[in-house]
């Protein structure tokens, strides 16, 4: 198990140099983790097992992975969302939730009616940021944020009814948190007995859009518990074990696939199992604090700030100015100058830079956090690498060391046509509405680098993941699980992507 230790000692070197020194400024890091002091370091330069990847709708994925996940608990469930909302996915986890409590309910009767031990009690917590745009002016501002009285569940979360689930002994706190102007809570993680843990990019939400999850096991997952204590459960030291083995037969699981729950299907919908490796690959666990202060610089001559040192900017940061022959980047936005800057000086060093992010999506949020629009972004960024393209073709200096530019591929997610379309294009391949739900843009967040370091997570490349929002991602190094999640996301990808800009067709 090893890094690249250049990208290791300059992933502390850079966090090390950017973290406050001032105790109320590391106060207002949500959460703050100190790169100095070892036992933080060692949660976040870690190792885990990717045991799947997911691709599929918000609701696809919650039926197929995350809902039978949370349901297979026998000691705990971190539920951890951004957006929360009355869906079918809302309803797929409520109606999932009954059932588990009922058959808790019948294990509890059994075991009484025999006098032996009970189950013990499930502990869920639910947390999330955003419900609506009420909810967030009115929110709390205090650290602890909100919990939802259980007389509210019903009504307010869609969750089941709370005597139903403290019949079953399942001891449930919903709560949220949120920090005006913009500061969401972004990440989203499910945590399963501290034992396993799924990192997907959806929320509890209605939008048919193409998501992403990856499970994992392993150390990595120690420090997601302590990326969980440290913003939800302050008071609680962050570092417990996972459970053993031995702490959990006494809870037998529920299968909630043989309890006829409705499983939504995708059109986009594929799993990947990953085979068991070996040993564990080295990973990066990469928290963002939220930040209340936006730094907007609403004028053209004003200079952009700088981005946060977060360890999540730090590793991306890094990757790209370290990236020998390619880049990969899919993201639903794109309108962080920092990110823009370093894609175009990836180019000039001859690194090929590959982008997908979707049009049009969520217009009135980049307007409102940004002061822009991923597609001005995109723009710009042509504008500036056929300058390059120009200055390269006016004076080449390849003798002199100069390499040539790296190919710029630039395209915009769509649905696949639906099959009426096809048969007038004559292309009959994909009768997508025949297959469940087809994705209507891309939410996906992945980056890429040299075939060899993928980041996943809940962060996107525009300004407000970058600046204001609570973000998570994590960084695994392997070339073997890079070429599965690559080729699963090609694979859906195809005949959904429009092109828009290629630098090896003009």
């Amino acid at each position: 198990m090893s890094y690249t230790p250049s990208l290791v000692h300059d992933f502390i070197r850079r966090l090390e140099h950017s973290q406050p020194t001032d105790i109320i400024a590391r106060h207002a890091e949500i959460p703050w983790f100190d790169i100095g002091d070892a036992s933080d370091r060692e949660l976040l330069v870690t190792h885990s097992s990717p045991c799947s990847f997911t691709l599929g709708t918000g609701a696809s994925i919650y039926t197929d992975v995350l809902i039978p996940a949370l349901t297979s608990a026998r000691r705990e469930v971190i539920f951890v969302t951004c957006f929360w909302a009355r869906s079918t996915t809302l309803s797929a986890l409520h109606d999932a939730l009954v059932k588990l409590a009922g058959h808790r309910r019948a294990l509890l009767d059994d075991a009484r009616s025999k006098g032996i031990a009970p189950i013990p009690p499930l502990r869920v917590r639910v947390c999330f940021s955003s419900r609506s745009l009420l909810q967030k002016l009115l929110h709390p501002q205090a650290r602890d944020g909100y919990i939802y009285p259980p007389s509210s569940w019903q009504a307010a979360l869609g969750l089941p009814d709370p005597a139903l689930l403290e019949s079953a002994a399942i001891q449930l706190q919903a709560k949220s948190l949120f920090f005006l102007p913009f500061s969401v809570m972004h990440p989203k993680f499910v945590i399963v007995d501290r034992q396993r843990a799924f990192i997907p990019s959806c929320n509890v939400s209605w939008e048919p859009w193409l998501e992403g999850c990856v499970e994992v096991t392993g150390a990595a997952v120690c420090g997601l518990v302590s990326f969980y204590s440290r913003t939800w459960e302050p008071e609680c030291s962050g570092t417990e074990p996972p459970l053993e083995q031995g702490q959990l037969i006494e809870s037998p699981a529920f299968d909630v696939r043989t309890a006829g729950l409705a499983l939504i299907t995708s059109a986009a919908h594929r799993r990947a199992a990953l085979p068991e490796s070996p040993s564990p690959i080295p990973t990066l666990l990469l928290p963002s604090s939220c930040h209340r202060n936006p730094h907007f610089r609403p004028f053209p001559w004003q200079k952009d700030p700088d981005t946060p040192g977060t360890p999540l900017n730090i590793a991306l940061l890094a990757l790209f100015d370290e990236a020998r022959q390619s880049i990969y980047v899919q993201t639903p936005n794109l309108t962080c100058q920092a990110v823009l800057r370093a894609l175009l000086n990836a180019l000039q060093r001859g690194v090929d830079v590959v982008i997908v992010t979707s049009r049009n999506l969520m217009l009135l949020e980049q307007l409102v956090t940004a002061g822009t629009t991923t597609s001005w972004c995109l723009r710009s960024l042509l504008r500036r690498f056929q300058k390059l393209e120009r200055m390269v073709a006016e004076g080449p200096d390849l003798e002199h060391g100069r390499p040539p530019l790296g190919r710029l591929l630039v395209s915009y997610f769509r649905p696949r046509p639906n099959l009426e379309t096809c048969k007038q294009r004559g292309q009959c391949l994909f009768p997508a509405q025949s297959e469940g739900e087809e994705p209507a843009h891309s939410h996906l967040k992945l980056t890429m680098v040299d075939n060899e370091y993928t980041v996943l997570g809940s962060g996107n490349l525009d300004r407000a993941s970058w600046y204001t929002s609570q973000e998570l991602g994590i960084l695994f190094h392997s070339s073997d699980f890079a070429s599965v999640v690559r080729a699963e996301v090609d694979g859906v990808l195809t005949d959904r992507l429009d092109l828009v800009f290629d630098s090896a067709a003009r």
